[in-house]
């Protein structure tokens, strides 16, 4: 049954965007908005005399109205192999022409599965061509696992475009089919979930808070702008909305001191606590402020912590030690910091007084005497 509110499953981390490193790999159709667009990192948008040689203009992937046998459907591959928790299917302005039903099946496919798609062309007012089918069916995508079985959508209205999915499956997974009956629009997908890597080789540098490589945010004490899973995802920020924002703290003082070290003299502060993917030992970090050029925080300080197998919650005081200690920011730049962190499990950011982060990248050594 689809979700009316929004679900605890959507703070997770999300594996079907560009961003994140999702991709199409393969659609039925792309007559009136080709399928890319409905990973697309950006909110949908509506420009109301925007056309195209094919028809409206819409943000989002939009099909012909089928005049032939059989459904339209897409298959995208997920940033990384990951359980599924749920999904977002926004229907956001496909108010006479979303797609009336969709189904999504999943498969974990082997390299050599993967490495037999054809390569994609993106273009609008084109179908998959006779070839190109063809070499899709060896996938048997039809037979995959069904973890979203054929479901109502309802229009893009501002109160009815939000169609939440809670999926059940504990499967791992690296490829989605996303089936719509039998055809129209879908403004954007989102995919939320637990990714599941594999192991990284012994003495190979590796970003331990990358969501590729299984890093989570498990809690926050501000994120008014933008969330603080967004500083995890592999590509570059492209925007201050793809960062982690915090609103402005209330309690700065009226005239801002500076201490000697150049840093302000502000006691408030934000916060967010991201578990790794696997416990290891950080090397260097890189705090981007990337877009941030009038709300980037003053400084930045990042503490690590080993905590086993127990899950961290803001009850648990937990045994906490400077990985970095407080450090000056400044606008729109990457500030990298060399340290030497023992094994973590977790890491703590905290910003001072507020502000905003593009990315965070935590470079080191997975720890293999740790399971």
């Amino acid at each position: 049954m689809i979700e009316k509110i929004v679900p605890a499953f959507a703070q997770l981390s999300e594996f079907a965007s560009i961003g994140a490193g999702g991709g199409v790999v393969f659609a039925t159709d792309d007559f009136f908005a080709t399928c890319e667009n409905m990973i697309m990192d950006s909110e949908p948008v509506f420009i109301e005399d925007k056309y195209t040689e094919f028809g409206k203009w819409m943000d989002g992937w939009e099909t012909r109205r089928r005049r032939t046998a059989g459904h339209d459907w897409c298959i995208i591959k997920l940033a990384t192999k990951c359980v599924i928790r749920g999904l977002l299917v926004d229907t956001a302005f496909f108010t006479g022409n979303y797609a009336p039903k969709y189904s999504i099946q999943a498969a974990c496919l082997t390299t050599e599965e993967e490495e037999s798609i054809p390569t994609r062309v993106s273009k609008m007012g084109t179908a998959c061509n006779k070839f190109d089918a063809k070499h899709i069916e060896r996938l048997k995508s039809d037979k995959w696992d069904e973890i979203v079985p054929v479901t109502a959508l309802r229009p893009g209205y501002e109160e009815t475009r939000l169609n939440f999915q809670k999926v059940l499956s504990d499967d791992a997974w690296t490829h989605i089919r996303v089936n719509i009956y039998p055809d129209g629009g879908i403004a954007r997908l989102r995919v939320f979930g637990e990714a599941k890597p594999e192991r990284p080789p012994r003495n190979q540098v590796v970003d331990l808070i990358s969501l590729l490589n299984g890093a989570t945010c498990l809690g926050f004490s501000n994120a008014h702008y933008g969330h603080p899973k967004n500083v995890i995802k592999p590509s570059k920020g492209k925007c201050m909305s793809d960062g982690w924002e915090t609103a402005r703290r209330l309690d700065r003082p009226n005239v801002i001191e500076a201490n000697d070290d150049g840093t302000m003299k502000i006691t408030g502060q934000e916060w967010a606590v991201f578990k790794l993917g696997f416990p290891g030992k950080i090397k260097q970090i890189c705090v981007d402020t990337n877009h941030f050029k009038g709300n980037y925080p003053d400084s930045v300080k990042i503490e690590g912590a080993y905590l086993g197998r127990a899950d961290w919650c803001p009850e648990v005081v937990g045994n906490w030690h400077n990985i970095l200690k407080p450090s000056k920011l400044s606008a729109h730049n990457e500030h990298w910091f060399d340290c030497d962190s023992d094994v973590i499990t977790h890491i703590r950011v905290t910003m001072a007084p507020d502000g905003g982060f593009s990315r965070i990248r935590a470079l080191g050594y997975v720890d293999d005497q740790i399971i």
